[in-house]
């Protein structure tokens, strides 16, 4: 640990995580010449959790690619080199306590070994079609760096973005920070220039997921995850940082009123999302090493659903915490998809506080729908013993919270509202993204008689020494109930 107490940071770009990741086991080399079209992402789908995944020759492409060398919680916390409890904790003093970037000349920035400005995205790089009913080939990975045009300060971002044209991109923009950079460049008539970037360390992915609030530069995060200043090089056609080390750089600019069709696209709700005209990258560069590796992030998988939920379980946390002591832990369950479903482990003080926080926590993050507070012997990154204080501690008529017509997310299908549709016209009026939430309090109550919610153990079973209690090598011979040794079943 360093002066600061952030991790060293032991893996500074890409290569020596995946270095690291094929000296452990964890990397799948796959055969030559696998389809870019559904047949790369169902071999990855496939492996997802157990093994990153390395297409040498993806469609008889130079460039190779690599998906899911974040799938696993444990591999995330091993990438910050902290513990798997300690992840949380960690990224959260990361993220209060931000590294000012380093900017390095471009002739030490690995992305800008090798210059395109004659542009054929598709011949240029390996982009694959993910799932069945994509309308095309997306780039799923790649950071968007863009500035403020009023302060200058960066944002990074990871936007679905379909591959349109040779030099055209259609990319998907919620109502967040890029939103607001390129809405103060749209009205003034300017575009917004931005950086894709594809091929980060897993450090800086993750930090481009915090939760904050604008203008801050979440490459001053992934400084603060690594210990130290993250080296950026300025691009060639704009004033946007990169991380130096990154595979790939795609440079271009969001135009002024223009929109053009993107979609539909498998999200992470496993739905697909409609196909609406949204905001264009035209393409001005591609920077990228001697020989880059193109990463792809197969959509409502592992490595896309931890990367989206860490790093706001982090700010989740933080942000209870203010307002509630008694809160231990959070998580986002995957079934809820890493976003939209809460479980907070909690020590309750006294009657309805509970309930108070799950209105705070709905308060934290438009995209949360459920939340479910437990009491502090229940793990809430097991959804077993989660299920089971709901069974046991909640009664729908006192511990139900429901509340109807919010802000939810845009991606989730259940929060579309609107007319029924007439002659398969679309409805008069619609509307997506009202949600209802709903609050579950599965504490026990302050008092009781007796052990009635005391939670059954047996004194010991924590501590017992397994190995000095089993005989190793002995089994049982049920005809005379005798003992018998491995060395006696050979003799014999």
């Amino acid at each position: 640990m360093n002066a600061n107490n952030f991790p060293s940071g032991a893996f500074r770009d890409l290569r020596q995580w995946l270095t690291h990741l094929t000296s452990t086991g964890r990397l799948a080399v796959i055969r030559d010449n696998v389809q870019l079209k559904h047949q790369l992402a169902a071999i990855a789908k496939r492996l997802d959790g157990r093994q990153a995944v390395f297409f040498p020759k993806p469609g008889g492409h130079a460039i190779p690619v690599i998906s899911g060398f974040m799938s696993r919680r444990a591999w995330i916390a091993e990438a910050m080199a902290v513990k798997e409890s300690e992840l949380l904790s960690s990224f959260r003093r990361a993220a209060e306590n931000p590294i000012p970037w380093h900017e390095v000349p471009g002739s030490e920035a690995a992305c800008q070994q090798v210059v395109h400005h004659d542009i054929d995205l598709q011949a240029a790089l390996p982009i694959p079609t993910h799932s069945e009913f994509d309308s095309g080939p997306y780039i799923t990975a790649g950071l968007v760096i863009a500035r403020n045009p009023v302060t200058g300060i960066q944002n990074v971002s990871i936007n679905r973005i379909q591959v349109n044209a040779k030099d055209r991109m259609a990319i998907l923009i919620l109502p967040r920070h890029l939103h607001a950079f390129y809405q103060e460049a749209e009205a003034h008539g300017q575009p917004l220039h931005v950086a894709v970037v594809i091929g980060a360390d897993p450090l800086t992915l993750l930090a481009s997921q915090a939760i904050t609030p604008i203008d801050h530069d979440e490459l001053e995060i992934a400084g603060a995850l690594h210990g130290a200043p993250l080296a950026v090089v300025k691009c060639l056609t704009s004033e946007v940082r990169v991380p130096a080390n990154a595979e790939i750089v795609i440079e271009g600019r969001l135009l002024p009123g223009v929109r053009e069709p993107e979609g539909p696209f498998g999200e992470f709700p496993k739905y697909y999302s409609a196909k609406e005209n949204r905001e264009v990258i035209a393409v001005d560069a591609i920077t990228h090493r001697t020989s880059p590796i193109f990463h792809t992030i197969v959509p409502a998988e592992m490595e896309h659903l931890l990367l989206g939920s860490i790093p706001r379980e982090a700010t989740l946390l933080s942000h209870l915490q203010r307002s509630f002591s008694g809160v231990l832990d959070v998580h986002l369950s995957m079934g809820g998809v890493g976003r939209y479903h809460l479980h907070v482990k909690f020590r309750k003080r006294r009657e309805g506080e509970a309930k108070n926080l799950i209105l705070c926590a709905f308060g934290a993050h438009y995209d949360i729908k459920q939340v479910t507070v437990v009491d502090e012997d229940v793990d809430v990154h097991d959804p077993e013993q989660v299920e089971w204080a709901v069974a046991t501690r909640f009664q729908a008529d006192r511990d139900l919270i429901v509340i109807s017509g919010a802000q939810g997310s845009v991606l989730d299908p259940s929060t579309t509202v609107g007319n029924e549709p007439a002659n398969g016209e679309a409805p008069a009026a619609y509307l997506q993204g009202i949600s209802a939430k709903m609050g579950l309090d599965a504490t026990k109550p302050m008092s009781y008689q007796g052990h009635v919610f005391t939670k059954v153990r047996v004194p010991g079973e924590d501590t017992v020494d397994l190995e000095a209690e089993i005989m190793a090598g002995v089994s049982m011979d049920w005809t005379d109930m005798t003992q018998v040794t491995a060395e006696a079943k050979t003799a014999s």
